[in-house]
């Protein structure tokens, strides 16, 4: 007999649908699965077979052949394992499965039945919603995140026999809904406070700014100054994640695997800092199966990418940051596929002025020659440098400020609603087309930067005495246009732009 189960896959973060043909007739004992399995679908054999003596199944007699479709595509990882142990379930006849047209099947058997969770099922519950299909059936574990697809059932199993009552419709299992309004409460719950960090009141205000136009941020200063404190607060203060920017960065979590460490559902920010170490393929993604993982470029979307100690980073892996810092994805091309990531993050940088970390310090006397500064931040290519926007000094503080107690600054709420009102400004202006200001083409720029003659001389003095390239003086507008929607002002002011000047500091150092 003849079983036809449905089911999906992943690539990248796109689900596509799978279909699972099991036949059994008579003939010498044998087992048999094509369609471009690799060693974890093929192992499903053992597991299939276990679990279904376990639910009270008997193995299959006879040829057994387990057809993957489409065949062309190849199928990693142990999802299948359920809709293989129904389908062969099915083809044996000792199950009438009514329901298979209606429902994609997803899930990994242990040897006693019982479903374990799969990476990447938020992805298969859209891919199912997309071919029409009434519902999946899934693990319950992975219920709260597939739960927030309105258009289908999720359907929770726990074990093969749950899935087998559900199908042959003898038990019914109520659909999954995600309590969204509660999830997005409970991410809102605990945000580290800006007001923590002593002092820096000028590198707070250039937090504020790059938070509300969604600019990246270099912070240069000796080592414990607060520069990591810092940048772990940007994500507090910037606007709430809407549904939309909350389901894409949750399909990124899910195909990764990293939904566990998230509550199934990703409504926070996300803040990703990664060690120097980090290699070129942890940064961008990829990997070397089939199935590419998304990189920390990716799993920073809609969030924060803090990268400490920069200058000690490969530089191989800093140059791949320029693509996705310009189109806000990443292409991931092998042999075998070729699959696209999201990645519009904002890049957070931090760096000591020198070797040894001293040369700002007027505590501390620096060890490093001329020679060695100048080494130390030749690490640090031009074009990455031109895709900073704000460059600031984060200074060694007093023995008066590390010792006052009082709140310092603004609490993250205050400037939270300062970020969100000048977001709201910008959105209104761009009619939604960009998400900030940072990411404006070249012709919004000039259309929505005009700045007075007084302006365009404090301009062309600075490109002249700072050396700028194109791209930053086009960086020196939109942080100006930033600073203008903070003060609720439709008009660039030169005062504007001399601060938006300021935060290129860098580049008259680099030169």
């Amino acid at each position: 007999m003849l079983a036809r189960v449905r089911s999906c896959g992943v690539l990248g973060i796109e689900g596509y649908p799978l279909e699972v043909e099991v036949d059994n007739h008579p003939g010498q004992r044998r087992f048999t699965m094509v369609g471009l399995p690799d060693a974890a679908v093929k192992e499903s054999q053992e597991r299939v077979q276990s679990a279904l003596r376990s639910a009270g199944f008997r193995y299959l007699r006879g040829v057994v052949v387990v057809n993957l479709a489409p065949a062309d595509v190849r199928k990693e990882g142990s999802a299948l394992d359920l809709p293989i142990a129904l389908g062969m379930a099915a083809a044996g006849e000792q199950l009438p499965a009514t329901r298979f047209p209606d429902y994609a099947i997803v899930g990994e058997l242990a040897l006693d039945g019982s479903v374990r969770p799969v990476a990447g099922a938020l992805c298969m519950a859209m891919a199912a919603r997309d071919q029409g299909l009434r519902g999946i059936i899934l693990p319950r574990a992975n219920a709260e995140e597939a739960g927030v697809v309105p258009e289908i059932d999720v359907i929770p199993v726990a074990t093969l026999s749950d899935a087998a009552e559900f199908v042959t419709e003898r038990g019914d299992i109520a659909p999954f809904r995600t309590d969204l309004r509660g999830a997005f409460s409970q991410a809102q719950a605990y945000c580290p406070d800006l007001t923590d960090v002593k002092g820096q009141a000028h590198v707070k205000r250039a937090l504020t700014v790059a938070a509300a136009g969604s600019h990246n941020l270099l912070m240069i200063g000796p080592p414990g100054t607060g520069k990591t404190m810092l940048a772990s607060r940007l994500p507090g203060i910037l606007p709430e994640m809407t549904f939309e920017e909350a389901l894409e960065t949750t399909r990124i979590y899910s195909v990764a695997g990293h939904l566990s460490d998230k509550g199934n559902l990703v409504f926070r920010r996300p803040f990703r800092a990664p060690h120097h170490t980090a290699t070129t393929v942890s940064i961008s993604g990829g990997g070397h199966g089939q199935q590419p993982m998304p990189g920390e470029v990716s799993l920073a979307h809609n969030g924060v990418l803090f990268l400490d100690e920069l200058p000690e980073f490969n530089r191989a892996a800093l140059e791949v940051l320029r693509q996705p810092l310009e189109e806000g994805l990443v292409h991931i091309r092998r042999a075998s596929y070729a699959v696209t990531f999201p990645s519009r993050f904002m890049l957070v940088v931090a760096m000591n002025p020198c070797p040894c970390g001293c040369r700002t310090d007027p505590r501390r006397e620096c060890r490093c020659s001329v020679g060695e500064v100048q080494r130390y931040m030749s690490r640090l290519s031009g074009p990455l440098l031109d895709r900073i926007d704000i460059h600031v000094d984060v200074p060694a503080l007093s023995f008066e400020e590390l010792s006052d107690d009082r709140p310092s600054g603004a609490t993250t709420a205050d400037v939270r609603a300062q970020v969100q009102a000048a977001r709201e400004r910008q959105h209104a202006r761009h009619d939604g087309r960009y998400r900030g200001n940072a990411h404006l083409d070249a012709t919004a720029t000039r259309r929505h930067c005009v700045i007075t003659a007084s302006g365009k001389a404090l301009l062309e003095s600075a490109l002249e005495r700072m050396g700028l390239s194109a791209r930053a003086y086009d960086k020196i507008l939109r942080v100006a246009r930033t600073l203008a929607d903070l003060e609720e002002q439709d008009q660039i002011r030169e005062h504007h732009l001399a601060e938006a000047i300021q935060y290129r500091s860098l580049d008259l150092e680099m030169r």
